[in-house]
């Protein structure tokens, strides 16, 4: 049994998806798949940068004031690292779709999400229009 290999796709320089090519071809893909695995490795690196400052942040201070300010800035950065944790997740789901042929395509709708809703947001599930109607609903039901 033999093993297929992909081909690897040359993204050219300055590429930027566009509306007149094939939606979702090997450029295309290949390029969300680098900006996604681009993204992912900013978020290690200021998730390693805020591990190292919990680290050596020392919470215990004379002053109780000064107790109250540090425990305040290392809740905060707990919560920013669970954010960028759960972004990640989101980012590694979307490496998948993208292996699996289902990236850039609205889990609502099963329409195309628009090549600029993706630059902007790779990690976009749902197309522009069903985003809206789900925010509008969550807006009802909070109401």
């Amino acid at each position: 049994m033999t093993k297929t290999t992909k081909k690897p796709v040359n993204v050219p320089a300055n590429y930027e998806p566009s509306d007149d090519e094939e939606f979702m071809n090997p450029v295309q893909k290949e390029y969300f798949r680098q900006k996604l695995l681009a993204w992912k490795a900013d978020i290690v690196a200021e998730t390693r940068n805020t591990v190292e400052y919990l680290r050596g942040e020392n919470v215990s201070h004379p002053d109780p004031a000064d107790t109250a300010a540090a425990n305040a800035d290392r809740q905060l950065e707990l919560r920013t690292k669970d954010r960028l944790r759960k972004l990640t997740n989101k980012i590694e789901k979307a490496l998948r779709r993208i292996e699996n042929g289902t990236y850039g395509i609205c889990e609502e709708t099963g329409d195309p999400i628009e090549l600029r809703r993706l630059d902007a947001r790779p990690i976009a599930t749902l197309s522009l229009e069903a985003q809206e109607m789900h925010e509008r609903g969550e807006r009802l039901r909070a109401g």
